[in-house]
């Protein structure tokens, strides 16, 4: 048997065994009282406009600021690590260590409580604005190290040649090196959006009025009042349709790097 026939031929039984289990959990499951607990429609229904135009959008809005305020700093965190000043480095390098360490659920709960007890400060926006500085700080220290590798990454000899050329190293930095680390690290950075979007889910820990509820929160209270976990389905769909796309330009920027290699 020739090699590409016996690749094909296994292919096969391993798409056949991964559909006989998928098909032997779905004849398995009661679906009579799956149905009216996961999938009931005068829920999932109740539940609309309020999950789109309140939950998802915040969702959204919650994403783009900690993701953005997560860049700024940690763009600043990775200079700062590699800055030929020691005292930057040992900072920089303590910082992202510690928040990478950390469970972004208690750094969220220590912005929204602790901090303003220590120091009598009242973070902008409240206690969402407090839990959003707290996802900021977390994003920024995973941020920074994405952003740290691919400044390395980038060759040598393109430094070299722009210093050849009489520009500065700070002007360097800025048109030479930091384009061609954003290119390269791209597809890492959307990964870390994907996860802010899911993290988002933590900010419930602050506290939240009716208006300010993102998916989870939103989610989870229409459970309480329910009585029914249809939500949980419906706000895990509606999550589903914001990172799915994203997960896609995600392995599409990577073959298209492959290719540019």
């Amino acid at each position: 048997m020739k090699r590409s026939t016996r690749r094909r031929l296994t292919q096969g039984v391993l798409y056949a065994i991964f559909a006989a289990v998928i098909l032997f959990v779905l004849l398995s499951a009661d679906w009579g009282r799956i149905q009216p607990y996961f999938f009931n429609v005068d829920v999932a229904r109740a539940a609309f406009p309020e999950i789109l135009t309140i939950a998802a959008k915040n969702t959204i809005v919650y994403t783009a600021i900690a993701f953005v305020g997560g860049m700024l700093f940690g763009l600043l965190l990775a200079l700062m690590k590699l800055s030929p000043v020691l005292p930057y480095r040992w900072l920089a390098t303590g910082y992202i260590e510690l928040f990478r360490g950390l469970p972004a659920l208690l750094v969220i709960f220590g912005f929204a409580f602790a901090v303003p007890i220590a120091f009598q400060w009242q973070a902008p926006g409240g206690s969402v604005g407090a839990g959003l500085i707290g996802l900021i700080v977390v994003s920024a220290a995973y941020i920074a190290e994405t952003i740290r590798a691919g400044i390395e990454a980038v060759p040598k000899g393109q430094v070299e040649a722009a210093r050849s050329l009489g520009m500065g190293s700070t002007w360097t930095l800025v048109t030479v090196v930091l384009p061609q680390a954003f290119r390269i690290i791209t597809p890492p950075l959307t990964n870390e959006l994907v996860i802010l979007i899911k993290d988002t889910s933590l900010l419930f820990i602050a506290g939240m009025a009716i208006g300010d509820r993102e998916l989870t929160t939103f989610a989870r209270d229409s459970l309480t009042n329910s009585a029914n976990a249809t939500p949980l389905v419906v706000a895990a769909l509606l999550y589903l349709v914001i990172t799915l796309p994203l997960t896609q330009l995600v392995a599409k920027l990577e073959r298209h790097n492959k290719r540019g290699r």
